[in-house]
């Protein structure tokens, strides 16, 4: 297994504070099945808002998935948008006393009509800012920095969200940076697309996309050019800020990395289908912030940013990505086992993240040593009651402590070949081999929400399934498919009777 599986295995809530431009995200969802009379422009029919927390925002909420206790610091206005913010960060569990009010501007409101034509997927029209930018008062400054300095002494990282909408201004970030700097706390800045990065000095890392990188440092690359050419402009930048490291995001190539003294290195990422961009770059900083707070060198921690800002860009809108689903990704990238083999560890991976996303797991086992039509059938069905069917397979000692006594040749097909074979299926989603005379220890360790026996045994016989029950899952015993079994077949094989 990886380093960074390993790390990941080991992953520990954190806490973070988040300083930069909160904003309120309003998704206006409606039809657009037709054009205005009026004019040539589609007509939205109205069905539904939803109100979002926003920007800065979207960070504390990648974050939180990721097991992080957050605190945010930023600027509201007074209007009822400034309660539907600090509400959606409450309900996610952010403390967001750190949202100072200001009654001299409004609170940043990002409103994107939604229209689905024929009502297929949503396709975002257009969209209407609520905003100043004009920068912060020092005595908003002031109030800020006197919250977050008071919480300073519990972080494990801080990151500074910049979208140039006032907040972040250079005595904001300087202040930020020097006392945490001072406390041995690192600051992770998603920079804004400006061409003065001189409030970012001190930093421990920037994330700028290939535009901004280019744009700070005065820059006009190709269109064409590749990730090594970010090289330089990266070193300008750790050179000019005092930086300890600059990743420059390079979407479908991943990223590029330089650490102070270091050479630069291109971390690739994997193809994927890109929905929808937006949260992508909040993604990043808060996988990067999470990893640096659990001790991940600079390449792991970019590797995991990668996996995370993918999973992003394949739903529609700002969905934070929980820890396990991101962890999953990097097991699927990084796995050492074929197919669906899986190792419990691995297993347990997988769960997890099936289980944040409400997913049900189906456990089955046997030895499955000549699958045949009974053991498709089954599988078939025992799949059908959930999301996620793992198979159990008993390792080739097993089956000879459990077969050996009858037929000394069993098992046919070795442990490897069996576990591949039902790989195999479209209806198994992972097979794990387990060396038990039952898989009692294994049910006890996934905890499935459905356990699957042939209806040839009773529910006394079936191993685990008073534990399934008494925690909340149910036992189901399904009928064979008859005249079909291994042994039966093993006979015929060998010409004799059934």
């Amino acid at each position: 297994m990886s380093r960074l599986l390993e790390q990941l295995g080991a992953w520990k809530p954190f806490t973070a504070l988040v300083v930069g431009d909160f904003m309120l995200d309003q998704l206006v969802y409606g039809n657009a099945d037709r054009l205005s009379p009026e004019a040539p422009v589609p007509v939205l029919h109205v069905q539904r808002t939803e109100d979002r927390p926003g920007g800065a925002a979207n960070v504390c909420l990648d974050l939180v998935a990721m097991r992080a206790r957050v605190h945010a610091y930023g600027v509201v206005g007074d209007d009822r948008e400034a309660d539907l913010l600090r509400s959606g960060l409450a309900a996610a569990g952010v403390q967001a006393d750190g949202l100072v009010g200001d009654g001299t501007r409004p609170t940043t409101v990002k409103r994107s009509l939604i229209g689905l034509a024929q009502h297929r997927h949503p396709q975002k029209m257009f969209r209407v800012d609520y905003e100043s930018r004009v920068p912060l008062a020092r005595a908003a400054i002031e109030q800020i920095l006197a919250r977050f300095e008071a919480d300073l002494r519990d972080a494990d990282v801080v990151c500074i969200e910049d979208y140039n909408k006032g907040v972040c201004t250079p005595e904001l970030c300087a202040r930020v940076i020097e006392v945490s700097r001072r406390a041995g706390v690192p600051v992770l800045v998603d920079p804004a697309a400006i061409e003065d990065y001189s409030r970012y000095a001190g930093a421990s890392t920037i994330t700028p996309n290939r535009t901004e990188s280019m744009l700070a440092c005065g820059t006009d690359l190709p269109d064409g050019a590749g990730p090594e050419a970010f090289g330089p402009l990266a070193a300008r930048l750790v050179e000019s800020l005092g930086l300890e490291a600059v990743v420059v995001t390079l979407d479908r190539h991943g990223a590029l990395l330089l650490e102070r003294g270091g050479a630069p290195l291109h971390v690739p990422t994997a193809a994927r289908e890109v929905y929808d961009v937006t949260g992508a770059g909040d993604m990043v900083l808060a996988a990067l912030a999470g990893a640096r707070a659990n001790r991940l060198d600079w390449p792991d921690a970019v590797r995991l940013a990668n996996a995370a800002a993918g999973l992003e860009v394949e739903v529609f809108g700002v969905v934070p990505i929980p820890i396990e689903k991101i962890h999953r990704e990097v097991l699927l990238r990084e796995r050492s086992m074929p197919g669906k083999m899986r190792t419990l560890e691995q297993l347990l991976v997988e769960v997890a993240a099936l289980r944040n996303e409400s997913r049900r797991v189906v456990f089955t086992n046997g030895c499955f040593d000549i699958l045949h039509a009974g053991h498709l059938s089954l599988l078939e069905r025992a799949a059908a009651l959930g999301d996620y069917l793992i198979v159990g397979l008993n390792s080739d000692d097993s089956v000879r402590r459990l077969k050996g006594g009858k037929d000394p040749s069993r098992p046919i097909n070795n442990e490897h070949d069996r576990a591949l074979v039902l790989g195999g299926l479209g209806c198994v989603g992972a097979v794990t081999i387990f060396d038990d005379d039952t898989p009692e220890r294994l049910i006890r360790a996934i905890r499935p929400d459905v356990l699957v026996k042939g209806a040839e045994y009773t529910m006394e016989q079936v191993p685990g399934a008073r534990f399934v029950i008494e925690n909340g899952g149910r036992v189901e015993l399904l009928p064979m498919v008859d005249g079909r079994s291994t042994t039966g077949a093993v006979a015929r094989i060998r010409g004799g009777s059934a």
